[in-house]
């Protein structure tokens, strides 16, 4: 990794923008139509300045944290340690957040890589590269919701591999799974699939999973309760199916312990459900070492959250494509300059001809949609 320079924040600014999707997006826990989504901006003294993303929904139904909380941990406890504070490297930082705040990871990790992208722009190298990444390119899967019928996903699925996804995920719940993904596999035999329950079966319901096994999956993602590595466990030694951990995962012990219990054989790394790229990379490496495959997944993030994901995404354990979709996947009008795009073979390049996020952000489409804002200062 680069050398960087002493990092020192002057200035914070929080800003909550509304940002409709161009369609609903259903998963097991719920449906949404507009993201609230939380931006930062930072800036030095000396005049250098990025954004962050922070990533929690507008409900806890995928982690106890949401926007409102994440603003008032970020305005309370977070942003008053990092303020006006020296940091020699960006690594430095997690410690410091972590001492005597527990959980918040999200609100956390919105500051700890926004200063890793700090760090980036005075260095003047590209955010991925700062982070020990090696790619120049991601492969990229998609994402798609629960449909009302197995008619409906196939023709979703289809669409994703003509446009030349390299993994396509299937939302599935109880009562929307074996029937629909069979659909799927009938009628794209070889296409990259995979499964995601968003915590929507219990053991009890291991038949069912058992079913799945069949189609040829790459994995199946988070098919137990958000806490539970002993029943994943349990299950992964029913499955031929790999289990891949998202919500488990919250930390690098999280990681040892799906290790040491073989409660998965994969993990979706996400930035902001570990507390930033610290414990993000500390996670790949363990994998790394364990022959354990991981990839990053998304939280429909603006083309801000979009930047980190693909920094992270291009350190050489993440082999698995990630859920990396351009910005008109979900956005009529991202906010950001240029918008995220992928390429014919379903690849996203990581932005290696400038220093720090690789973007730019749109102040006039940031200021049509923010609702609220609080700057912080030394």
């Amino acid at each position: 990794m680069p050398n960087v320079p002493e990092i020192r924040v002057a200035r914070l600014t929080l800003r909550e923008i509304h940002l409709p999707l161009r369609e609903p997006f259903r998963i097991s826990s719920g449906v949404m139509a507009d993201r609230r989504i939380l931006l930062l901006e930072l800036e030095e003294a000396d005049g250098a300045r990025t954004w962050s993303e922070c990533v929690a929904d507008a409900l806890p139904n995928y982690s106890p944290e949401t926007i409102d909380t994440c603003w008032l941990a970020i305005t309370e406890w977070i942003a008053p340690r990092v303020l006006g504070a020296a940091f020699a490297h960006p690594r430095d930082i997690w410690p410091v957040l972590d001492r005597d705040i527990r959980g918040h990871q999200m609100a956390k990790a919105a500051l700890e890589m926004g200063c890793w992208a700090l760090a980036a722009e005075k260095e003047g190298v590209p955010l991925a590269r700062l982070l020990g990444g090696t790619r120049d390119w991601i492969e990229t899967g998609i994402s798609l919701g629960i449909q009302a019928s197995p008619e409906a996903l196939v023709q979703r699925a289809a669409a994703a591999v003509a446009e030349g996804y390299r993994k396509v995920k299937l939302k599935i719940e109880p009562g929307r799974d074996v029937a629909y993904v069979r659909a799927v596999r009938e009628a794209l035999p070889d296409a990259p699939l995979m499964a995601d329950a968003n915590n929507a079966y219990t053991l009890a319901q291991a038949d069912v999973l058992q079913q799945l096994d069949a189609f040829g999956l790459m994995m199946i993602e988070q098919p137990l309760a958000h806490d539970d590595l002993l029943r994943h466990a349990a299950l992964q030694k029913q499955l031929a199916t790999p289990v891949c951990l998202d919500e488990t995962i919250t930390s690098v012990d999280r990681a040892e312990d799906m290790l040491a219990l073989d409660a998965g054989r994969i993990i979706n790394i996400k930035p902001g459900r570990v507390g930033g790229f610290t414990q993000s990379i500390a996670i790949h490496d363990v994998c790394a070492r364990s022959g354990v495959p991981v990839w990053c997944g998304g939280m429909l993030e603006s083309g801000v959250g979009r930047a980190y994901n693909v920094a992270l995404a291009s350190l050489p354990n993440f082999t698995k494509p990630g859920d990396l979709s351009p910005s008109a996947r979900y956005w009529a009008r991202d906010v950001v300059d240029p918008e995220w795009t992928m390429d014919a073979d379903g690849r996203v390049r990581v932005p290696l001809d400038r220093p720090g996020i690789g973007v730019t952000v749109n102040m006039d489409r940031v200021d049509a949609l923010t609702v609220r804002t609080l700057t912080l200062g030394v």
